[in-house]
């Protein structure tokens, strides 16, 4: 071989057959997405590529993503580009709203990339949109999954929990030992303290976390993060596979196969959540509506038992 032969790319690692989706092609998925179009919306189901977008978009149910597409950061698992975001758009939260009426939606997540070029980190905007939503489907229940607001989530945390939304959503994605690597940007314990802080401000509202699997974390430490989480009186947790975006994100070190996340999800319950989502595909929002209702009930049939 000559020296200047480039080698070649080693293969990634072929998907399980627990991991494989179909290829959306419905036509509801086309109307979800024809919808987020008109209305200049962007969504967490295809800037992360999620594994569930084609069922999900078929039922009409999508995440949105408030304050654009552009990410300040670059984390190792994520597929949402990095650069420097546009302004933010004063129509969009009535553009959420609107098409949550659209959609005919009980239940929406909303979700946000990191701002931190903004004073705030964009807590306002989260306001705003929960405003225009209660305003306009006075029924729909609202679920955000907000970024760490580095540095300001005292006060960031302090104007979104005082509207009030359902559950407060915020993902530690992975253990404290892999945060340098997979999670930069972002501090382990100051996430534990921004979603125990919610509670101590409203405990009435539910929050809410997740980690993935396969990036190279221990048992144990996956245990420890569920008791920091319970140590936080987190609500709910999600665990999913991690997959990898493309070749320059972090590798899948391991395809965690199912009767593990259900090994993971008895312990979960045994230490203590209300409601725990453990699955290859298992994704933050996935199942989301269905999860609060079960969640709901949850908590009322533990009240009941006090």
């Amino acid at each position: 071989m000559n020296e200047m032969t480039p080698l070649p790319a080693p293969a990634r690692q072929r998907k399980p057959d627990w991991i494989r989706v179909k290829a959306p092609t419905s036509e509801g998925f086309a109307a979800t997405r024809a919808l987020m179009r008109s209305k200049s919306l962007t969504t967490v189901c295809e800037e992360a590529a999620c594994p569930n977008i084609g069922e999900c978009w078929t039922k009409k149910h999508a995440t949105v993503m408030i304050l654009g597409d552009t990410c300040t950061r670059a984390c190792a698992f994520c597929n949402v580009k990095t650069g420097m975001p546009r302004a933010v758009d004063p129509m969009e939260p009535q553009n959420v709203a609107d098409a949550a009426a659209q959609m005919g939606l009980e239940h929406i997540v909303v979700t946000s990339v990191d701002r931190d070029d903004l004073p705030d980190g964009g807590a306002r905007q989260f306001v705003r949109v929960i405003e225009a939503i209660r305003r306009t489907n006075p029924t729909t229940t609202i679920e955000i999954l907000t970024p760490d607001f580095r540095n300001k989530h005292e006060a960031a945390v302090e104007a979104i929990v005082a509207a009030r939304p359902d559950v407060y959503n915020h993902n530690l994605e992975t253990v404290p030992r892999l945060y340098p690597t997979i999670r930069p940007g972002a501090r382990y314990y100051a996430s534990i303290r921004l979603l125990e802080s919610v509670k101590k401000l409203d405990p009435s509202i539910f929050t809410k976390s997740g980690i993935m699997l396969g990036l190279g974390e221990e048992r144990l430490e996956v245990h420890q993060v569920m008791d920091d989480m319970r140590s936080a009186d987190i609500d709910f947790l999600t665990m999913g596979q991690y997959l990898q975006p493309t070749p320059r994100h972090a590798k899948v070190a391991e395809f965690v196969p199912p009767k593990a996340f259900d090994a993971y999800a008895a312990i979960a319950r045994a230490k203590g959540f209300l409601l725990v989502a453990s699955s290859p595909l298992t994704r933050s929002s996935y199942h989301a509506g269905d999860d609060f209702a079960k969640m709901r009930a949850a908590r009322e049939a533990k009240l009941a038992q006090a």
